[in-house]
């Protein structure tokens, strides 16, 4: 697996997955960013495809860890 870092995310790849984590379907996605569900779709395949990911626990796993990426990033440039 490629390591977080060398993964091409844009903004919007960065907005489904956000969404993503916090559990929402493709349909949910794709209205609340009003795109259609097959939109979502294609980001999230394109995203794991860049990551060398196939498999569906892995992709959660993914989405998790770039989530708690940001997370923390956030936190380091409030507190640091």
């Amino acid at each position: 697996m490629t390591s977080l870092s060398e993964i091409k995310i844009t903004q919007r790849d960065e907005e489904v997955l956000k969404l993503l984590v916090q559990g929402c379907s493709n349909k949910e996605i794709a209205a609340q960013l009003n795109i259609s569900p097959r939109t979502v779709k294609q980001h999230l395949r394109t995203l794991f495809l860049r990551a060398g990911i196939r498999d569906g626990r892995k992709r959660v796993k993914l989405a998790t860890a770039m989530f708690m990426k940001e997370e923390m990033e956030s936190c380091n440039h409030v507190t640091g």
